[in-house]
């Protein structure tokens, strides 16, 4: 299936297949492609099958669509076009990366691994040795070496190698890549990738080519050349199957139809990390006459050359791959340090929580020990307030937790601000902050989630309470403001402002001003509604003199 993968940007290494006739690319939240940075448009482009063509047109976004470098308006793409949209750089793929080759079922059926003879005495085999002493490296030299094909040279298959390795951070791809160029470059029938599994530390098949795409041929490797190129870290060119020792009579070489092989392993930093394996089933023969006889001569499909550059091949796979495994286990290790670090932060949070509930039970305890109405109405209110504070808490982490599709729906946002409002009543009276609404005169709708909006907002005016608390003249201010394009709620305080250094972290999870009475969830929580939503927030302040926040909502 065509696709887009990410090769640079905030999304690297995501992959969007193209499963609709027309797919849309942009920041807002419905786009089949959805990108959050703020470089992309909200509707940004559409990539539209017409034909069998695929074709992307820009959607007069604000910084343009680039194609191989060039800004276009509309462009039939091509596979493997570059296509640069806000921070992402993606590459159109027009075939599917993993075909039925990766089911495990048919790997297993369709490659196996037969005993034959001691392979050291063999007189058929040529070795690449991987080791690089200093000083004696070898260099192709284009004017000299016998390319692969007859357009490639060895220098572009190595450029077009080290592309596929560094596009791609999925096994699967990279691999499907390698083989594709394997095949363009190398006249051989059929390709088997092996990799070494983690648990049994024995050679798995991963993915297997074949040049006929309906051809069942089943791939017959010798285990004894597997266990000479593991143990000796070499590279095997075998020239003349047919007549090999190696192959024993259950598997024989007649019936395969090999008649020169390749294998080379795939040796990274660290070590062997699987096998890369070809082979060709032509055999072919030039006559040539003589005043005496006649006489035939073989010609060998594959050479040192092709040996040499499979090495090298391998080689450049294996490193991708460990780099790869080694990205994979960062991410994990990262995910388990942001656990510790939640807990970390969560565990504070609630162990005030449980002290304020025990506080209030206690005042409610001793009122009904004595019979006393008042020490009951402070206690419950404490637990009231405790409360809020559980459900407010568990109401961040549900909303933080995973990616949700806004439930939108027609909403007047003015009714919604003004609930909002007066759920902060309370607050603001008790912190002595005047709450300033001119509501419009006419009812602002807008297709949203009312829920989550009404939580961003109310989120962004107890912060602004909280900032302004103690003040003198203590204000927060709330304006709605409907243009063509958008629609903006801004809240404005005059409280304590926050620093510029302290600015570019306010949205990150667990990041406070608040001290011990804040959660940081608070305006990454707002941030992560407004962004499904299609839009953003954005924050201007100044150490005491007070703090802006606006949301902005795109208009349906």
């Amino acid at each position: 299936m065509p696709a887009f993968v990410v090769v640079s940007g905030p999304n690297l290494g995501a992959r969007y297949p193209l499963n609709k006739s027309t797919v849309r690319i942009g920041r807002d939240s419905r786009c089949e492609i959805h990108f959050d940075d703020t470089e992309t448009s909200r509707k940004h482009a559409e990539i539209e099958l017409v034909g069998d063509s695929y074709v992307l047109t820009d959607l007069k976004s604000s910084n343009g669509t680039v194609v191989n470098g060039q800004t276009i308006e509309t462009k039939t793409l091509l596979d493997g076009d570059r296509v640069q949209i806000g921070k992402q750089i993606l590459v159109f793929r027009l075939r599917e990366a993993i075909p039925s080759a990766t089911d495990k079922d048919y790997l297993q059926r369709s490659v196996s691994i037969v005993p034959d003879h001691d392979l050291e005495n063999s007189q058929i085999i040529s070795r690449a040795d991987l080791s690089d002493p200093v000083g004696e490296t070898e260099f192709f030299d284009p004017q000299v070496a016998n390319p692969l094909s007859v357009n490639k040279s060895p220098w572009e298959i190595m450029y077009r190698t080290s592309l596929a390795v560094s596009r791609t951070l999925d096994i699967n791809q990279l691999l499907e890549q390698i083989v594709d160029l394997i095949f363009q470059w190398v006249q051989c029938d059929h390709a088997c990738v092996m990799l070494t599994d983690s648990v049994s530390n024995e050679l798995k098949p991963v993915y297997r080519k074949n040049r006929k795409p309906q051809s069942n041929h089943q791939i017959t490797i010798s285990r004894t050349i597997l266990d000479f190129v593991l143990k000796n870290e070499e590279g095997v060119l075998t020239s003349n199957a047919k007549d090999d020792r190696r192959w024993n009579t259950s598997a024989s070489i007649e019936a395969s139809g090999v008649c020169e092989a390749i294998c080379v392993p795939m040796k990274g930093r660290y070590g062997v990390v699987g096998v890369l394996y070809i082979d060709t089933m032509v055999n072919a023969t030039v006559q040539s006459e003589t005043p005496n006889r006649s006489s035939q001569t073989q010609l060998h499909v594959f050479d040192e050359e092709h040996l040499k550059m499979m090495v090298t091949i391998g080689h450049q796979a294996a490193l991708a791959i460990e780099d790869t495994h080694f990205y994979q286990t960062t991410i994990q290790t990262e995910k388990l340090a942001a656990v510790g670090q939640t807990i970390a932060n969560l565990s504070h949070h609630v162990k005030n929580i449980l002290q304020g509930l025990k506080g209030g039970g206690f005042m409610v305890h001793e009122g009904l020990k004595r019979n006393e109405l008042e020490p009951i109405r402070a206690g419950w209110e404490i637990c009231e307030k405790t409360h809020n504070r559980i459900e407010s808490l568990v109401l961040d982490m549900l909303t933080m937790s995973k990616e949700r599709e806004p439930k939108r729906e027609s909403t007047n946002l003015v009714l919604l601000i003004q609930d909002a409002l007066s759920i902060a009543q309370a607050p603001a009276r008790d912190a002595n902050v005047q709450l300033v609404w001119n509501p419009p005169a006419d009812p602002q709708t807008a297709c949203v989630d009312p829920e989550g909006i009404h939580r961003a907002v109310l989120n962004l005016i107890l912060n602004a309470i909280d900032a302004t608390s103690g003040r003198p003249d203590a204000k927060v201010s709330i304006a709605l403001l409907c243009t063509q394009d958008s629609t903006r709620i801004e809240i404005e305080d005059n409280g304590v402002g926050i620093p510029q250094s302290q600015l570019q972290t306010i949205f990150s999870l667990f990041e406070s001003t608040k001290g011990n009475r804040g959660t940081g969830l608070g305006l990454p929580v707002s941030q992560k509604i407004i962004r499904e939503h299609g839009g953003d927030i954005s924050v201007s302040s100044v150490v005491d003199q007070g703090t802006s926040f606006t949301i902005r909502l795109p208009l349906e």
